[in-house]
């Protein structure tokens, strides 16, 4: 299992209009592959722009490409880049 960190731009002025876009996506995605998504972002701003994260914990890896396909059909690819980020456990057996 890994989990996914998917972290973009958001224009101060496009936050209202996108939240509930990205929450229904989430929602969505929770129903059909049973993931418990997260959302947030960065406390403040920076030239009116905020950071956003989604959160994907304990998919499977081909949650990967079914969330790109997604937000490309929601249309959330037109909001900025969106970038992904990968990351596994670690087990405590790698440190012995």
């Amino acid at each position: 299992m890994i989990d996914l960190y998917v972290y973009y731009k958001v224009r101060e002025e496009d936050a209202a209009g996108l939240a509930p876009r990205v929450r229904a996506l989430q929602a969505a995605l929770a129903g059909a592959h049973g993931v418990a998504p997260q959302l947030k972002r960065r406390p403040g701003a920076s030239d009116r722009v905020q950071t956003w994260m989604e959160v994907y914990p304990a998919v499977d890896a081909a949650f990967e490409a079914a969330l790109a396909a997604a937000a490309t059909a929601a249309g959330l690819d037109a909001a900025g880049p969106r970038h992904t980020e990968v990351f596994m456990e670690l087990p405590s057996t790698d440190f012995t």
